[in-house]
């Protein structure tokens, strides 16, 4: 039996930890077909990210996801791998936008050091710690598409985001045999922590 889910738009609040990292287009994981990843000097930005969805938004779960820059008429990304702790966010997210989720066990602990790892009943995913650095108290907007393969079709949903940006060190283990393992042996060129973010998913 399929999770109920809500209908899009979905409002979605939480913290978030993200880095971004410089990747050889020939280790891209697949992209659906007719989508470009943006490249610069061979390489495609990819986006990893922690996610804890809270109060008040409309579901409360955890998330591990990683993201390719793409071409689009704006800020686009694609989502190659996407794993929850919520069998109601899977159902949605695949039937909804397309977007491949699976299910995992995900534990966060927040803190000083946000620390946060994710394995599937098979095998570890990867381990990370934040740590934020200090900043200016700014929350700025964002806006962007997922585009992802629904139904046989390119769909590109709207995604718009406010948050607290910080920057962050953050450490992370890949396991060499995993999902992740295209980014295994680097290092993120940025990280950040998006503290207190409210975010509307979809149209």
């Amino acid at each position: 039996m399929t999770a109920a889910y809500p209908p899009e738009p979905w409002n979605l609040a939480g913290q978030a930890y993200l880095s971004i990292w410089r990747v050889p287009v020939s280790e891209l994981p697949g992209l659906p077909g007719g989508v470009e990843p943006v490249t610069v000097g061979g390489r495609a930005q990819v986006f990893t990210a922690w996610i804890d969805y809270q109060e008040p938004g409309r579901l409360q779960y955890h998330e591990l996801l990683a993201t390719v820059a793409v071409r689009g008429k704006r800020l686009s990304g694609s989502i190659t791998d996407i794993w929850v702790d919520s069998e109601v966010s899977l159902a949605g997210g695949r039937a909804l936008w397309g977007i491949p989720k699976d299910l995992a066990a995900l534990d966060f602990t927040h803190g000083r050091t946000f620390t946060a790892s994710a394995a599937t009943q098979e095998d570890w995913i990867a381990t990370a710690a934040f740590t934020p650095r200090p900043s200016l108290p700014v929350r700025m907007p964002a806006a962007f598409d997922v585009v992802q393969m629904l139904d046989g079709r390119l769909k590109r949903s709207p995604v718009r985001a406010t948050a607290h940006p910080r920057p962050a060190a953050a450490d992370w283990r890949i396991n060499e045999s995993g999902p992740f393992g295209f980014l295994a042996g680097q290092r993120p060129v940025l990280s950040a922590c998006l503290r207190d973010f409210k975010i509307v998913f979809g149209g």
